[in-house]
């Protein structure tokens, strides 16, 4: 009996061991992973504060929450898509991502030539809802519908850092990577677009310099929404532009196009000491962008195209 009960939780032990080994393996594995993606979930933040502005200050977490659950549901539908795809039809990924980038780079195209034109079709369709829960609904709908295209970038870029894990490990590390990201992107969001909030109840405090901090946020806020509204559409560009100059250069289809924006960073980063990593970055998201604004023009052409026809 005793030697039994020995035997048993020599058992025990050695499972808890390979257990431990299995968490720190996906730590390492959510690590990796993760770090890859960072610039990703920064242009993701910047893209989902617009979709919030407008609405009443009581209705604004409740909407984050709304698109943060379908972030996550986006999340595990492009995780068992990206596993499959990576397992079975690997050669699939780059053109079903390059649709994707292309619909982003149509999406910040579309904005600005609406900001140009002053027509802004977009705003007039919103308008059209009857009650503000079809408003709601509809702003949820179009940011989930960013979402989409952009977890996909974050799960294939982690995807791509997991390739020496085995497929139990890149499935648990994807899943931790996309449960982070969708806390750290939307609690981050959430922060944001309650700061006036935050701002004008410490400026009804007694103390003079929370008083005094709180204004300075009230006024502040409505700028920093409408910087980062400008910055989102900038990043659908420069991520949608991105992931086009990336999937050419992968389909070594139309080469010169990735080799000109890789050439122009390195040119002129080149030679810049410490600053070479960030000009370098800098003139690469500048010629991503341009890509997709370029790529943007024919579908933006097209859909407008459409719109008039129907009215």
């Amino acid at each position: 009996m005793p030697s039994g009960l020995i035997a048993l939780l020599d058992d025990v032990a050695a499972i808890a061991k390979i257990a431990a080994a299995s968490v720190d393996d996906i730590g390492a594995a959510v690590g990796k992973a993760g770090s890859k993606a960072a610039g990703v979930v920064i242009d993701d933040t910047a893209v989902t504060p617009r979709y919030v502005t407008g609405f009443t200050p009581d209705r604004e977490l409740p909407i984050i929450g709304k698109i943060a659950l379908g972030s996550l549901k986006n999340k595990v539908v492009i995780l068992v898509a990206a596993l499959l795809l990576s397992a079975f039809l690997p050669v699939a990924i780059t053109p079903l991502l390059m649709l994707g980038g292309a619909y982003l780079a149509f999406e910040g195209t579309e904005k600005i030539i609406e900001k140009l034109s002053g027509d802004h079709h977009d705003e007039e369709e919103l308008l059209q809802a009857d009650t503000p829960q079809e408003l709601e609904q509809r702003q949820v709908a179009g940011a989930i519908r960013t979402d989409f295209i952009l977890s996909a970038e974050i799960m294939i870029i982690a995807l791509s850092q997991l390739a020496d894990f085995s497929l139990p490990l890149r499935a648990a590390a994807l899943a931790a990577v996309g449960v982070v990201i969708t806390v750290a992107v939307y609690g981050a969001v959430g922060l944001i677009v309650k700061l006036d909030d935050i701002g004008l109840h410490m400026a009804e405090r007694s103390n003079r310099a929370a008083r005094s901090f709180g204004r300075g946020l009230v006024h502040v806020v409505p700028k920093l929404l409408k910087a980062l509204a400008a910055i989102g559409t900038a990043a659908m560009l420069w991520v949608g532009g991105g992931i086009l100059v990336h999937g050419l250069e992968e389909l070594h289809l139309l080469t010169f196009i990735p080799h000109a924006v890789e050439g122009a960073a390195a040119s002129v980063a080149g030679g810049t000491g410490l600053l070479q990593s960030a000009l370098h970055w800098v003139v690469g998201a500048v010629g991503a962008a341009l890509i997709g604004f370029i790529a943007g023009l024919p579908i933006v052409g097209a859909v407008m195209l459409i719109h008039r026809a129907r009215t």
